[in-house]
């Protein structure tokens, strides 16, 4: 007897998820908020292919050695192809292509799920969401500043208070000056750079001391991995630590002391220039240290990042999996990378940008109570007699004309009670009843659920007499009595 097909695992591969209803919701009208400050600014929309040349994109994700790995790709006649790993790399090959049609400085914003083929862990998914904005074409720093500043009205326009977030500015000039005073200058130093940057990027997580270890011989985690340490001296080591810990409480003092560590670098002197210019532009808009704040800790993994470099971080607590209170961290980072185009160009575009991590600014508004408060599901029109499908269909449409949510029960209606099994699993306010008795007296049933369960729950009896959780109206007031019900 021949072997039976082997059924299909129902699973979802690992490392990815699926979005049900209220998420999905919750998530674009996050982001039709942002888009509407991107739009509010100036940026227009662009949707780009999911899938480019592994060329095209580069290799610049951190933490990763080999070619195409921490990309999902394949090959195609000769030609590498893979899902996009951010929403940058893309922008970089439009705006090489369309040169000649775009305006300059082109500024557009896009949203869209990106891939990185990483080994997935808590909370770190492989498909996920971003949501960016970047100027192309203007090597003024009044643009990384704007970016800035759009960034704190965005999470603000989203539902986070003032007070609860803060966004980092730092300049990848002044980790240059201060790598060339600790003597990490040249092409022959790139690896031992790239160790550096990640374990500065690490600080908040690591500590000074983790931090430390990274630059000098390495570290061993909790779970007895090693990691490869940059192999800085003592005093190296100490330059860079000096460089992580020159944060003051005015930006003014942050800059002296970030002159003082660059010492006679050109390129740390300019970066420190830029920050300051940055921090008078910012001022000059009213937006303080209380909002946007220079901070030497912010590095960014990614690698092809030039100037300025920003973070948005949340400052609230929340509880993690093991009941410790913790900062929420890092929702949003950015900062200007003037050599991507350059790649498809041969000639220097600067181009500055931020992008929003979704999920993870979603959990923030979870976390704050923002968002995932029950979602009204439609209203559910009853089917009580299967012969009368075009009543109900009529009532529904009038109930959709209006503007109202609405279905018609479409499982069999055999058993009127799983029909209100299914309304409340929909999370339906409101149920419509017409049998064959109210349809000859021309009137409709309206049940109450959310009421109803109420009542179920607590409600005084006094309670339930003046608002009952049923009423029988004239069939011709079904969508002004929906409306009272649903108060609206």
């Amino acid at each position: 007897m021949a072997d039976k097909p082997r059924r299909p695992r129902a699973e979802t591969p690992k490392g990815f998820r699926d979005y049900f209803g209220a998420e999905v919701t919750e998530r674009k009208a996050m982001l039709d908020r942002i888009a509407g400050v991107y739009h509010r600014y100036g940026f227009d929309p662009l949707e780009t292919s999911a899938v480019e040349t592994v060329e095209a994109l580069g290799k610049f994700l951190p933490d990763v050695d080999r070619p195409n790995e921490g990309v999902f790709a394949w090959e195609e006649e000769g030609d590498w192809l893979a899902l996009r790993y951010d929403l940058t790399a893309p922008l970089a090959r439009v705006a090489a292509q369309y040169r000649n049609d775009l305006p300059s400085p082109y500024r557009r914003y896009a949203m869209g799920p990106v891939w990185r083929n990483e080994k997935p862990g808590p909370g770190r998914f492989r498909q996920f969401y971003q949501c960016d904005a970047d100027t192309v074409g203007s090597a003024s720093v009044a643009a990384d500043a704007e970016i800035c500043a759009m960034l704190a009205d965005a999470l603000e326009e989203v539902g986070i208070p003032r007070g609860d977030y803060v966004v980092k500015v730092n300049n990848r000039k002044v980790l240059n000056g201060v790598m060339e005073v600790a003597g990490l200058a040249g092409d022959d130093k790139e690896a031992e750079r790239g160790i550096v940057l990640r374990a500065i990027d690490k600080i908040d997580r690591l500590g000074p001391e983790g931090v430390r270890a990274l630059l000098g011989e390495g570290r061993k985690d909790e779970s007895g991995d090693f990691t490869r340490g940059a192999g800085l001296g003592t005093e190296q080591a100490e330059v860079v630590m000096g460089f992580t810990s020159a944060k003051r409480d005015a930006g003014a003092a942050t800059v002296a002391r970030l002159r003082e560590l660059v010492g006679g670098s050109v390129i740390g002197a300019e970066g420190v220039s830029e920050l300051e210019a940055i921090a008078a532009l910012l001022d000059a808009q009213g937006y303080g240290p209380d909002r946007i704040m220079l901070d030497p800790g912010v590095v960014r993994g990614l690698g092809y990042y030039t100037g300025p470099v920003y973070e948005a971080e949340l400052t609230f607590q929340i509880t993690d999996e093991k009941g410790r209170p913790r900062n929420f961290g890092s929702v949003a980072g950015g900062g200007r990378y003037d050599g991507l185009v350059k790649r498809f160009t041969g000639q220097d575009v600067p181009a500055t940008g931020v992008s929003i991590g979704v999920d993870r600014l979603l959990a923030a508004l979870r976390a704050k109570g923002r968002v995932g408060g029950e979602t009204a599901g439609p209203v559910v029109v009853t089917v009580m007699d299967r012969d009368r499908m075009a009543d109900y269909m009529a009532m529904v449409g009038e109930l959709r004309q209006a503007g109202i949510r609405a279905e018609v029960y479409l499982g069999n209606p055999k058993n009127f009670g799983n029909q209100l099994k299914y309304a409340d699993k929909r999370q339906s306010p409101v149920a419509v009843i017409q049998g064959g008795d109210e349809a000859a007296k021309g009137t409709v049933i309206l049940k109450d659920l959310i009421l109803g369960a109420k009542i179920a729950e607590s409600a005084t009896l006094e309670e339930w007499k003046d608002r009952p959780a049923q009423v029988e109206v004239p069939r011709a007031d079904l969508v002004a009595a929906v409306r009272k019900m649903l108060g609206q």
